[in-house]
Formats: C-alpha cells, sequence, structure tokens
C-alpha cells in the first residue's frame, strides 16, 4: 500500500465515526429552541428582569405594560410566550394574572448551549 493510499483510508475511516455523544433528540432541540425564541425579543427580556426585580419575586400583569410602554394585549401576548417556554410561571387571582420566574429556569436557560 502507498503513502497516498494508507493516508486516504485514515481520512475515510476518520469521517465514518462517530463522536461517542448523543445527538441532540427533535423534541429536545425544539424545546431548546422555544426558550431561544422567547429570549430573543426586547420586550420579553425586560418583562423578565421586571418580574425577577420585583419585591416577592412576581408582578401583576396590570403593573407591566406602563414599564414597557405596550398595551395589554401585546404584553399578554409576550408574557404567553414566556410561559409556554417555561420561563415564567402564572398564577391567576380574581381578574388578575400574577407571573413568577420558574426555579431555576434561567440558570438551565444559560446552560443550555453548554450541553450541545
Amino acid at each position: 500500500m502507498t503513502a497516498l493510499q494508507t493516508l486516504e483510508s485514515e481520512v475515510d475511516a476518520s469521517c465514518c465515526t462517530t463522536s461517542g455523544k448523543p445527538a441532540l433528540s427533535a423534541k429536545e432541540a425544539q424545546q431548546r429552541a422555544l426558550v431561544f425564541k422567547a429570549l430573543a425579543d426586547p420586550n420579553r427580556l425586560r418583562l423578565l428582569s421586571i418580574v425577577k426585580a420585583g419585591e416577592s419575586g412576581e408582578a401583576c400583569v396590570c403593573d407591566l405594560t406602563e414599564p414597557l410602554d405596550l398595551g395589554q394585549p401585546t404584553v399578554s401576548h409576550h408574557l404567553k410566550i414566556l410561559v409556554d417556554a417555561g420561563l415564567l410561571h402564572r398564577e391567576k387571582r380574581g381578574t388578575w394574572a400574577y407571573f413568577s420566574l420558574v426555579p431555576g429556569a434561567l440558570d438551565d436557560a444559560a446552560g443550555l448551549l453548554a450541553t450541545l
């Protein structure tokens, strides 16, 4: 076998080997993308910041429209996306909804890229 044939054989063998790490499943990739999409909007980042900074660790939807200078339907839309992504928890109290951070959600979101 010539040196060129040996090199080609080694290249062919290295191309076909896997890393041994499990690949991200379609379901895992979809859930991570949901979180990244939720975090990709400046208004949603501000909402997370406001909720986190609240004295009791929660905020009423009635207190979230003014700081963002957005209408209530728009704020509700952004909050729904954050809830669907698993970042915020929603609790209905009478006519108002209160939002709080899901425990560990921001730490989990920060670690999503590290586990790829």
